[in-house]
């Protein structure tokens, strides 16, 4: 799978702040990454660096196994790293009509771009009449002008209600699905989770996890179980190979794993024990409890 940008032990100091820790990370084409970490934990700088407006300390960062030059490879990306910045007398078509001009792309794109965010019907509105997801909505348009192989965009739900989240998530699958590589920072756990297939946790500069999102965690999820005797089932759960530990919750027995196990599996060998279960379900850990697990392990 081709690769998009690849970046190698990136180190960004202001003064006696490090606020860029040897960050590696090498985005694949056609997915979805996320930068994941509260403010100040090093995400806007990380995407400064990379898109040429601030400079590095020390690293390296490539776009499309280095090839081109930086300022050659950015005309391939679309990036929205600010507040939307347009003009407010001028109408969403004529806004994105004057930044085809800039970047010498055709016309004919506005109106496609227009309809893929949803803002075709409101073309012919003044920009300052749009609202914050409007606005943001319009920024995305533009950035997608010149058809990007990948487009970066930080926080881009950040300030909005939760229909305009809603609108700017179901975009963002929508221009994946089309085959455009996305790079997102966030600090929304539940943001991540519903649009990024890869993500980077940053804490303070430093890398926490790099992977897949479902991997964030070395655990295989657990299992709820119901019985009619829950002390027994609990004494009989703790002598199979693959359970880490047990716990009882919400009338619930609660099994952790130390190795993959099939619910079939466990099924079948608590009946051999003659405990036959009301209720088997298995939950895979949320993001959210994989990431407090991280943070907590790795802190």
């Amino acid at each position: 799978m081709e690769t998009i940008l690849s970046i190698s032990n990136l180190n960004k100091r202001f003064g006696p702040l490090h606020a860029v820790k040897n960050v590696s990370l090498e985005i694949k084409k056609g997915n979805v990454y996320g930068l994941l970490g509260p403010n100040g934990s090093g995400k806007s700088t990380t995407l400064g660096i990379i898109l040429n407006v601030v400079n590095k300390t020390s690293g390296d960062y490539a776009w499309f196994g280095g090839k081109l030059e930086t300022h050659e490879a950015l005309k391939k990306v679309g990036a929205i790293i600010e507040r939307p910045n347009f003009y407010p007398y001028m109408t969403a078509e004529e806004n994105l009509r004057l930044v085809c001009k800039i970047k010498g792309t055709p016309y004919s794109k506005v109106t496609e771009k227009l309809e893929l965010v949803g803002l075709y019907d409101r073309r012919n509105s003044k920009f300052r009449t749009f609202s914050l997801g409007m606005k943001q909505r319009l920024a995305i348009a533009s950035a997608l002008l010149n058809d990007p192989e990948i487009l970066i965009l930080d926080e881009p739900t950040n300030g909005l209600d939760p229909q305009g989240i809603h609108q700017i998530r179901d975009i963002i699958k929508q221009i994946a699905a089309q085959g455009t590589t996305i790079l997102l920072a966030s600090h929304l756990l539940d943001e991540v989770e519903k649009v990024c297939s890869h993500v980077m946790v940053l804490r303070k500069g430093e890398v926490l996890y790099s992977g897949a999102v479902d991997g964030m965690s070395s655990k295989q999820g657990f299992f709820e179980l119901q019985s009619d005797d829950l002390q027994r089932l609990v004494t009989v759960l703790q002598q199979h190979r693959s359970v880490e530990k047990t716990q009882l919750e919400n009338g619930k027995v609660l099994v952790y794993l130390k190795a993959p196990l099939e619910a079939h599996e466990l099924n079948r060998w608590l009946f051999e024990q003659q405990i036959v279960l009301s209720h088997l379900n298995f939950r895979r850990n949320s993001l959210e409890e994989q990431f407090l697990e991280i943070t907590k392990t790795l802190a």
